[in-house]
This record gives structure tokens, sequence and C-alpha cells, in this order.
């Protein structure tokens, strides 16, 4: 009898394990920064828009999960899905080794360069030389802060990080900033190709470091949610298979953005 009911203790215990381990993915919260168009961003009537939060809303659909946008800062974007304010980061965010030592990543939803903006006829160019004692803004948090403060910072370069990137472009109009230095297609689309972006080009090529620009951008997730990274990784690929990522990024771009 004492076997048996040890053995009943067991399999009771395992079974709570079990329980108190699964995940239910019936609702998946993302973070996001509404800051960064025409990949997120707020419309007119204040709901979030853009190329990722329709990717989220459509991986969210095929997973059979409802989707909830918390909206957090983008440096704060790690921290906050350590300690489980979200369960995704679906902002834009480039997959770098560094970044991949803290978090997982899902497969690449996009790839699109980083560029630097600054005034026509400027002559200023992306390099340490050109900037040494200019000013350059970028988004706190991002790629781009980390490749200026690495390359251009040393040499001479004043870097500035915003909270977001409307802020980084308020500062560049006013004549605060020199330079920008962000994702070439938000530049291109989310500024220079709006009224506020008028007398504004970029300048320079598109720059290269995949070490610290990474290759691409996916949905951040915590390491030890593999379930719900496997669940994630099937719908962009079948999103792909079926057409309806094309569907999709020919609602906001007339190029590719998936990249090679």
């Amino acid at each position: 009898m004492k076997k048996l009911l040890a053995a009943l203790t067991v399999a009771l215990l395992a079974t709570v394990s079990i329980g108190a381990h699964a995940k239910d993915w019936s609702t998946i919260r993302f973070g996001v920064d509404a800051s960064y168009p025409p990949f997120e961003s707020k419309g007119a009537d204040g709901k979030l828009v853009g190329f990722d939060i329709d990717l989220g809303n459509e991986i969210c659909k095929r997973v059979g999960a409802k989707c909830v946008w918390v909206e957090n800062d983008f440096d704060g974007m790690i921290p906050a899905l350590k300690a489980k304010k979200f369960d995704g980061v679906l902002s834009s965010m480039s997959m770098t080794p560094q970044r991949a030592e803290q978090i997982a990543f899902s497969s690449k939803l996009f790839n699109t360069p980083t560029r630097l903006v600054a005034k026509q006829g400027s002559g200023i160019l992306p390099t340490a030389e050109s900037l040494k004692g200019k000013t350059v803004g970028v988004e706190q948090g991002t790629i781009q802060e980390t490749y200026a403060k690495t390359y251009w910072e040393p040499a001479g370069a004043k870097v500035v990080p915003y909270q977001n990137q409307d802020q980084v472009y308020a500062d560049l109009i006013s004549g605060r900033l020199d330079a920008a230095l962000q994702d070439a297609v938000q530049a291109d689309q989310g500024f220079l190709k709006t009224p506020r972006g008028k007398g504004f080009t970029f300048v320079g090529k598109d720059l290269d470091d995949p070490k610290i620009l990474g290759n691409g951008a996916g949905i951040g997730m915590r390491k030890e949610d593999t379930d719900l990274k496997v669940k994630v990784d099937k719908a962009i690929a079948d999103m792909i298979k079926d057409g309806t990522y094309k569907k999709i990024e020919k609602k906001y771009f007339d190029f590719d953005v998936y990249g090679s």
C-alpha cells in the first residue's frame, strides 16, 4: 500500500509540475515603441498602425491567440520582456549577437539598412572624420546608437540618444542636431517623404556592420519560451509561403524589405 501511495504521489506531483509550467498562449502581448513609421506608429484615431502591427496581428491570428499591444520605450524593451511585462518585442528590433545573448529571436521578419540623414548641401558623410565636432541624434537603445558610439563618438562626434525617433527628428529640424542615424526605410517613409523632412536627405551610403547592426529584424522572446518561438516561427513561414507576407508588404512598400 505504501508503495502504491508513493507511486500515486509521484504521479500527482509530476502532473502538477507539468501543469504549472504549461504556457497558455491564448493571448500574446507584444511590446512596441510606436514612434517608428511605417513599421509602428499611431494613426489619427490613436490606434496602432504599421507593417509590424499587421504582421503581429496576422501571427496571432494563425496561432489562435488574441494580440495585445503594450507600448514601451525602445531602450527598456529587453528588461521589460524579461520582467514579463509582455511576451515578445515586435518593434523593428534588429537581431544582433549582443541581444541574442540575452533573448531569443524569431525567424527574420525583414532586413533593411541603416543610413545617416542631414540637411541638403551640408557636406556631411557617415564617417568619423566628417562627423568630428558634429552632433548626431539616435534613438536610445538602438543598434544605431551602438554604432555611433562605437565608431563616431571616440573620434569627436557628440552622440545624443533620445527616448523615441520623433524626438530625434524634432531636434534635427530645429537645428540642435547636425545629423540623425536610423533605419533607412523608416527615415525615407517616416521623415524624408513627409512635409517635415523637406530640406533633408540621406548622406553617404548604407552602413554595413553585421556585428553591431545585425542581419535583419525579428521578434524578441524570452529564451525559456521555446513553445512560443515554435508557434511564431511556423506562422511566419506559413505567411511567406502562402503569399500573405507579400500582401502585407505591398501595403507599405513598393520594394522588397525581406532581403536575402
